[in-house]
């Protein structure tokens, strides 16, 4: 099987083009073939994009109809639910349990959600100093629009990114990782079959050059990227010429805060689910577990009990709740982090070794690991790590632990857990994050904002500030005088 971009109304050639395998991380075995797109394809579909902007079936679609679209791929999703799920555990290594109940429900929610939105985006009147003069603002859409997503949360991010850049009556070309492909590819086709046009919204498989040449291109309007921090800096400097429009959410090294009056045995739990979930592959994961001193052996000695009765195994196993890396150099990269941690001083409470028994040593399995006495200068307390972690950091009190948190480069995510609602509250105000969880694990929702400060990048994604990302207001003066 070799899967093509999807280019206008038409599937890409496959002959004369680069091919890549695709192969399962949780027993390298082959999935399928994809075929590159090349920089013919990228003006291509660009061009076509830039045709749907300007297509009376698109263009001239009134809002309802434009919703009823949306829903209609809320409804395809779900439909393809199974098939879905497997596509990112096989292709992603996600566990089957995950991408069930959270990636593919969460895509097809999206949709619904910014389904309702197609009618609901509104100007306002304005009281301007011009005698005999109506001022008027309107929301428009950007114009052709490139999304360019990661390979750890395939289905979810595309959605997110994709719905509500068409509820705004934008065009779209995605560009997914090169390592997890596959369930984007299907979000196009289906977003097809519920009846948008192929110039509306497109796909071009292919490495960071075919992104690169999106990003560059000018005749691309908007570019939403989510990936690491070093490609979101070259995104800004590769937009520079043309002022396109610009969303970025990047990296996390999210500070999980242990106080001294937590539900200790609600805190191990949603700090092992909090920062293992997807292997710890997620900019949201819980990477610095600073806990309150009078608590951190138990804290740790418990963790690590826990963390070593977790299933870990092939990520379509009904059972499995830690799935493989996604490639071999993705765990080598882990383990340098965590040998550095050690050399550094940390102390190595469990895990910390590749698993390659049981039938895993054809995937790219890691232990889950647990490390104490990690210091704020350290490597791994500095850098996204994304792998299966936790880093405890013992604190004494609330200032000190809040300067801490705060001493990031990154700021996207945080948590506290405590059942003082007056810390609660202080806590949150004080953290330097996009979004704050207060005994909770990170979980999203189309109705609240996601995105970061500093390295986390620029913008946000998710409720209505996606819509604000997605149109560009423009003001109108009506002359009244007879």
């Amino acid at each position: 099987m070799i899967l093509t971009s999807l280019i206008g109304r038409e599937s890409a050639t496959a002959e004369a083009r680069e091919h890549e395998v695709s192969r399962n991380p949780s027993d390298g075995s082959e999935l399928f073939t994809f075929a590159h797109a090349s920089l013919d394809d990228v003006d291509a579909a660009v061009a076509s994009a830039r045709r749907g902007m300007n297509m009376p079936e698109w263009r001239d679609l009134t809002p309802d109809h434009r919703g009823k679209l949306l829903w209609r791929v809320s409804e395809l999703i779900e439909e393809h639910l199974d098939e879905l799920a497997l596509m990112d555990s096989n292709d992603a290594g996600m566990p089957l349990a995950m991408s069930r109940a959270v990636n593919v429900p969460l895509a097809a929610q999206v949709f619904r959600y910014y389904a309702g939105f197609a009618t609901k985006i509104e100007g306002r009147l304005s009281q301007v100093s011009i005698p005999n003069t109506l001022h008027y603002t309107t929301r428009e859409p950007i114009g052709v629009c490139a999304l360019i997503t990661p390979w750890n949360v395939p289905l979810a991010i595309a959605a997110w990114k994709l719905a509500p850049a068409l509820a705004t009556g934008n065009t779209a070309i995605l560009k997914p990782a090169e390592q997890a492909v596959w369930s984007t590819l299907r979000l196009v086709e289906i977003c097809r079959e519920a009846g948008i046009p192929g110039e509306v919204v497109q796909v071009l498989l292919g490495g960071p050059e075919i992104g690169q040449a999106l990003v560059r291109h000018r005749d691309v309007d908007k570019v939403s990227f989510t990936g690491s921090t070093e490609v979101g800096c070259q995104i800004v400097s590769d937009v520079a010429p043309t002022l396109k429009r610009v969303s970025l959410e990047l990296g996390g090294k999210a500070p999980s805060i242990v106080t001294a009056s937590a539900d200790i045995d609600q805190a191990i739990m949603g700090n092992l689910r909090g920062a293992l979930f997807n292997s710890g592959q997620a900019c949201g994961a819980y990477t610095r577990t600073f806990v309150h001193r009078s608590r951190a052996d138990e804290f740790a000695e418990r963790i690590a009990e826990a963390a070593k009765q977790m299933r870990v195994g092939h990520a379509t196993r009904e059972d499995t709740e830690l799935g493989p890396l996604i490639t071999g150099g993705q765990v080598d990269r882990v383990l340098s982090y965590i040998e550095g941690a050690r050399a550094e001083g940390a102390d190595l409470v469990c895990g910390g070794r590749v698993l390659a028994e049981d039938g895993l040593e054809l995937g790219h399995f890691l232990e889950p690991t647990v490390l104490m006495n990690v210091e704020d200068h350290m490597r791994i307390a500095q850098e996204e790590v994304f792998g299966p972690v936790i880093s405890i950091l013992p604190f004494d009190d609330e200032d000190e632990v809040i300067a801490r948190a705060n001493s990031s480069d990154y700021g996207l995510a945080a948590v506290v857990w405590t059942k003082d609602l007056v810390l609660a509250h202080t806590m949150a105000k004080r953290l330097r994050a996009g979004t704050v969880f207060v005994n909770l694990l990170p979980l999203i929702d189309p109705g609240a904002p996601w995105g970061g400060f500093g390295l986390s990048g620029w913008g946000r994604e998710m409720g209505a500030f996606a819509i604000d990302e997605f149109t560009e207001p423009k003001g109108v003066f009506i002359g009244l005088e007879p």
